[in-house]
């Protein structure tokens, strides 16, 4: 199958698809030892999939689902203009909760492979930069 024969999903679907990897990025944290604060949390047009807290640490998690990775890990996806959203959206959230813990942000990655899934928890993904 050449990348080009690969069925196209839908918006709902792919809505779907994100709604299922958040849920089991979910469940996965938890599991963990995390607290969850908040899903999806949005500050303006910027928003934060799940914010959790574990030990001394403040941790903004973006989740990414994919069906396939032809075309790359779906960590991959979070490019340098999420990641300044992400961080923007975070520091929105920890002045107006006034948090003062250590701050990280973390990718969960979801990879849907038949009937089974995968995840990838990557701990300090990115640093933040504005």
């Amino acid at each position: 199958m050449t990348r080009f024969d690969l069925p196209l999903q839908t918006m709902a679907e792919h809505n779907e698809l994100g709604k299922q990897g958040e849920a089991l990025a979910l469940q996965h944290l938890q599991k963990e030892g995390y607290e969850v604060l908040e899903q999806n949390w949005v500050h303006g047009k910027e928003e934060v999939d799940i914010i959790a807290r574990k030990g001394d640490w403040l941790v903004m998690v973006e989740v990414k689902a994919r069906m396939t990775n032809a075309f790359g890990e779906p960590e991959a996806f979070v490019n340098r203009t999420k990641q300044r959203h992400l961080v923007s959206a975070a520091n929105a959230y920890v002045e107006k909760e006034g948090i003062e813990l250590e701050t990280r942000f973390d990718i969960i990655s979801v990879l849907f492979k038949g009937g089974t899934h995968q995840i990838n928890h990557i701990e300090d993904a990115f640093y933040p930069t504005l």
